[in-house]
């Protein structure tokens, strides 16, 4: 049975609309596309109010803002490492571990080096390996301090997270660190971020990348990739197609006049191809996705696509890279989390895991109730077959 539909015009519409009240019962958002200009042609699944899926790793108060995560899984395991900063892109410091899949989590900072807490803005965590086959871990963050300083600071784990060190700063200005990396055929590691011009946060914003081939302690120097006039791409997320020979890069484009934006490269990021506009569904921020075994992917991001009925909260795509490539709208979308801020631009910044018994684990930062409290970090958990039975329950 395929589920790559669109649902559009007007017979659709009215058919919809008719069947409404089920399709909210059967936790279904109606998804119908705009008569004119861009808008939605995917169908949503809404997992958002299902609490017992939700873990809380680290929970805001009325003072205490827990900001932009990333997670990483180690290889063959359920042991999960999630690292963010206090406040809107500022201090890194908090890491937290689950050694059951996300279900519990242990906080590590004080195990970590005491400077790591002065890193700032939205650390990101990433395991590579050196020619010689040997894994570290890497939590990469945008400057080193307050004032800024040297771009990229870290610290590395060669033990798989048990002990920590102080690394020194790349030296690479940026808006934020690595949004993605990628390992090429040869076995060095790809990197991908963004800045403005000196390294600040503002227009035009422009995707660089660098290459390690020694495990992730010194990098080329960075060129650019991805450039837009009258657009700002940023926060990439690079992934390999099924086949292995092509490289795609999903990237946030941060005027919001549109959709985002996607590049394409068949020769191991020598060379890019022109960005273009992604698929509708695809429209949001900082993408970061798992293939599944059928084929398919998740990606999970801040949804910014227009006319979105879930416009500003955290959703996931499903489909195939062939959708991705032949720019077709996907299979269907699914809210994970419903943001209670006022700032539609402000959850996001997601982790996401695939478990070795099929689960998926997505991370992010959110104002995950109303109230006084800031934001937390927060998990929620599900399996494909899940989501495809809703789907299938009102087909």
């Amino acid at each position: 049975m395929t589920m790559n539909r669109s649902l559009s015009g007007r017979s659709n519409l009215f058919s919809v609309l008719a069947c409404l009240p089920l399709l909210w019962m059967a936790g279904i958002i109606s998804a119908t596309s705009v008569a004119s200009g861009d808008g939605p042609d995917l169908p949503v699944v809404d997992l958002s109010q299902q609490t017992e899926r939700q873990v809380v790793i680290a929970a805001g108060t009325e003072d205490v803002y827990q900001g932009h995560p990333t997670t990483l899984r180690l290889p063959k395991s359920d042991t999960i490492y999630c690292v963010w900063c206090v406040n809107h892109g500022g201090s890194a410091g908090p890491m937290a571990k689950s050694e059951d899949g996300g279900l519990t989590w242990s906080r590590l900072d004080d195990q970590l080096p005491p400077n790591f807490s002065k890193h700032q803005n939205c650390p990101s965590i990433y395991r590579i390996a050196d020619p010689e086959g040997k894994p570290r871990l890497w939590v990469f963050s945008a400057a080193l301090n307050q004032r800024g300083g040297p771009g990229m600071p870290s610290i590395m784990s060669e033990d798989d997270g048990k002990t920590w060190t102080e690394m020194p700063p790349l030296g690479f200005p940026c808006v934020m660190t690595f949004s993605s990396v990628v390992t090429l055929k040869d076995g060095r590691t790809l990197g991908l971020y963004h800045k403005g011009p000196d390294g600040k946060d503002r227009a035009p914003l422009t995707v660089l990348q660098t290459i390690t081939a020694d495990g992730g302690f010194t990098w080329s120097e960075p060129r650019v990739v991805a450039e837009v006039e009258g657009k700002n791409p940023c926060e990439p997320f690079v992934f390999r197609s099924p086949d292995g020979e092509e490289l795609c890069c999903l990237m946030r484009e941060n005027t919001h006049r549109g959709r985002s934006l996607m590049m394409f490269s068949r020769d191991e990021g020598q060379t890019w191809s022109t960005p273009v506009d992604t698929p509708w569904g695809l429209s949001g921020d900082r993408h970061i996705g798992v293939a599944l075994p059928d084929g398919r992917w998740v990606f999970a991001f801040r949804d910014q696509a227009p006319g979105s009925p879930t416009l500003g909260h955290f959703v996931a795509w499903v489909g195939t890279y062939e959708d991705i490539r032949e720019n077709r709208p996907g299979q269907y979308r699914i809210k994970l989390l419903h943001s209670h801020a006022k700032n539609v631009r402000d959850c996001g910044y997601p982790g996401v895991e695939l478990l070795p018994d099929g689960t998926i684990v997505a991370t992010t930062y959110i104002k995950y109730r109303p109230g006084p409290e800031k934001h937390s970090v927060v998990t929620t958990r599900f399996r494909i077959e899940e989501t495809d039975a809703l789907l299938r329950d009102v087909e």
